[in-house]
């Protein structure tokens, strides 16, 4: 098989002890031409595997449904990490060691969010409505109510996502601005510039394949 680059993190994050984390990019080989739910069982083996090269056993991550809500759901079950799956939501959050949390993407946003302090995390798919209707505050506000992360705390990081001029909303400003209004400090919210349409070969875009296309895979959790 021709090798490929299956991994993107990113400094920020990696410079968080105890926090695992990686966006995991296109697979060229697999055929995801045909609709969401196909591309994403086709997609499962590779996503599995990328998981396993980072320490993160799949029966213990956490998904949602990605519907373009801001609707976060906290993954912290009692009896240790879990897999499951959780309808109607946008975004997951946790402070369980070993729970994993995921989102899906093919040019929305990928928002993560770590609290070094409170050893909490939290990952939000952020697209054009998402951005509108504010879900990375959402996880924010969310973070600080079950969590008790302070803000000035936070660290946030926005993956790989469409952008101006090939989109004509940039909602990677809008979700910096929602972070900054609830108040994580500017030189701590990194965006990664990237636009998913630069590169056919590493990223799945949704609008560039004319929505028959794979999902990027974004992962969080704390390992220690």
């Amino acid at each position: 098989m021709a090798s490929f680059r299956f991994i993107e993190t990113f400094p920020a994050l990696d410079a968080v002890e105890g926090l695992v984390h990686a966006f995991i990019l296109k697979h060229p080989e697999i055929d995801v031409v045909t609709d969401r739910e196909t591309a994403l069982k086709r997609l499962e083996e590779h996503h599995h595997t990328q998981l396993a090269a980072l320490g993160i056993d799949h029966n213990h991550l956490a998904t949602g449904d990605q519907v373009h809500g801001k609707i976060v759901f906290c993954c912290d079950p009692l009896g240790g990490a879990v897999n499951a799956h959780h309808h109607q939501t946008d975004g997951l959050a946790t402070a369980t060691v070993g729970q994993f949390i995921g989102v899906f993407v093919a040019d929305c946003g990928a928002v993560y969010i770590a609290d070094p302090i409170k050893r909490a995390c939290a990952l939000v798919h952020s697209g054009k409505k998402g951005s509108e209707l504010g879900i990375a505050a959402e996880a924010i506000s969310l973070m600080k109510r079950h969590y008790g992360s302070n803000p000035a705390d936070l660290v946030v990081q926005i993956a790989p996502c469409i952008r101006p001029p090939m989109y004509e909303i940039d909602f990677a400003a809008q979700i910096i601005r929602s972070c900054e209004k609830e108040g994580v400090p500017t030189d701590q919210i990194h965006d990664c510039g990237t636009c998913t349409t630069s590169d056919p070969d590493l990223y799945y875009s949704y609008r560039l394949e004319k929505g028959k296309t794979g999902r990027l895979f974004a992962v969080i959790g704390w390992n220690s």
